[in-house]
């Protein structure tokens, strides 16, 4: 899969998981995309230092990136 192919893939996925973040006052960016199988994300607003951040991370986003592309292997959250 060419690069730009994926990353519209994963900012679909992201679209997708946007709007249940933001019901909780967050939001999430997508940083990068390393090797055509690592995501990097960053999550934003009340998302960050939240205790079920790596939850969400895990099985919401990671979950709905992989559904969309498979290829990826896992999200990294960066923190500021």
């Amino acid at each position: 899969m060419e690069a730009q192919e994926l990353k519209e893939k994963v900012e679909q996925a992201l679209k997708e998981i946007r709007p249940f973040l933001q019901n909780d006052g967050g939001d999430i960016s997508l940083l990068s995309i390393d090797h055509g199988t690592v995501v990097r994300v960053q999550l934003l607003g009340a998302c960050v230092g939240c205790t079920v951040n790596q939850m969400t991370l895990k099985s919401g986003v990671e979950m709905t990136i992989k559904k969309h592309a498979p290829q990826i292997e896992k999200v990294i959250n960066v923190e500021d």
